[in-house]
């Protein structure tokens, strides 16, 4: 079946032009239903988060990011932040990101060690990120802007949108993107043949990593539920991740990665992450996803770092163009 042309499907740039009707349309509102009903502040409103409790600036203009979930939301959303991390990759910012979208931005550091002197500079009035990534830095952090933190990242990849949009004082722009995502996953399903067909489609998702063994991913990952809102099947392999993240083995037992389609990505140098070695063993060229010319690599930024719904969305014709193949 040929997928019929979506409407625009790069999310962000269909909420950037969301953004002005809907930013347009609140300036000549009354609506104070985002205020900060107990202090009576008319200019902040309160977001729960991970450390509680937190009063924001009811439209922030100066945001500040530190992971890669936060940058792509924000960006969704039609927010460019002053300044946010890198992630641990030669191009800085992710590579599937808008060149335009990000020039300008600051580069504040490393993701897991940000400058916060650097930031600081910035005179931030949001600062976004997780308490996993960042819970040690909390206090500090505070002590520079208002810092909304999600528990953690990756699988609640949806949820944590919310967070970020109620902060950013984008609900509604919020609400078109997920709308417009799940009409894609839509597309996508119907487009591969249906619910019932798809379902029946075992899919894995292998990762290499320099310096850590091999990935199988389960199913509580950012990539697992686009998989899952899709409606593909998964090998009995993912059941046995740890936590639902990964199941991790060496070269020696590729083979457990074997599906009807296997997409695979590396972060950092192919050698130093056994993919050259794996692929080109015996093992691997034996699979049947293999020899049925059903495995696709895929770019790591992308499908594994991005997590948010513009990579979503461009994950999403990804899959279609290889499942339909």
């Amino acid at each position: 079946m040929t997928l019929r042309s979506f409407r625009p499907r790069a999310l962000a740039a269909v909420s950037l032009t969301a953004v002005a009707a809907l930013t347009l349309a609140a300036c000549g509102s009354s609506d104070d239903s985002g205020s900060d009903s107990a202090s009576g502040s008319d200019a902040t409103r309160t977001v729960k988060t991970a450390m509680g409790d937190v009063k924001v600036t009811k439209a922030p203009q100066r945001v500040v990011v530190l992971d890669t979930a936060e940058l792509d939301s924000a960006l969704t959303l039609g927010v460019k932040p002053v300044g946010a991390t890198h992630a641990d990759v030669t191009s800085g910012f992710l590579n599937y990101l808008p060149k335009d979208q990000v020039a300008g931005i600051e580069d504040v550091g490393q993701m897991m060690t940000p400058n916060l002197e650097a930031i600081a500079g910035l005179k931030p009035d949001l600062i976004l990120t997780s308490k996993i990534r960042h819970g040690d830095k909390y206090a500090e952090l505070s002590k520079i802007a208002p810092t909304v933190m999600t528990e953690n990242t990756g699988y609640p990849w949806k949820e944590n949108f919310q967070v970020h949009a109620e902060a950013l004082g984008k609900e509604a722009e919020a609400k078109m993107v997920a709308d417009g995502y799940a009409d894609h996953v839509a597309d996508v399903t119907k487009a591969l043949g249906g619910k019932e067909k798809v379902a029946t489609t075992e899919v894995n998702m292998v990762r290499f990593v320099e310096g850590a063994d091999i990935r199988i991913y389960g199913r509580k990952n950012y990539i697992a539920t686009i998989l899952a809102d899709v409606g593909l099947g998964r090998p009995a392999i993912t059941d046995q991740a740890k936590d639902g993240f990964s199941y991790d083995v060496s070269p020696e037992k590729i083979d457990l990665a074997d599906a009807d389609v296997v997409f695979h990505s590396t972060y950092g140098d192919p050698r130093k992450s056994k993919e050259t070695e794996t692929t080109g063993s015996g093992l691997w060229k034996n699979m049947d996803a293999v020899k049925n010319g059903k495995v696709f690599a895929v770019d790591d930024q992308l499908w594994i770092q991005g997590i948010g719904y513009t990579a979503a969305d461009k994950i999403l014709g990804e899959l279609h163009k290889s499942l339909a193949k």
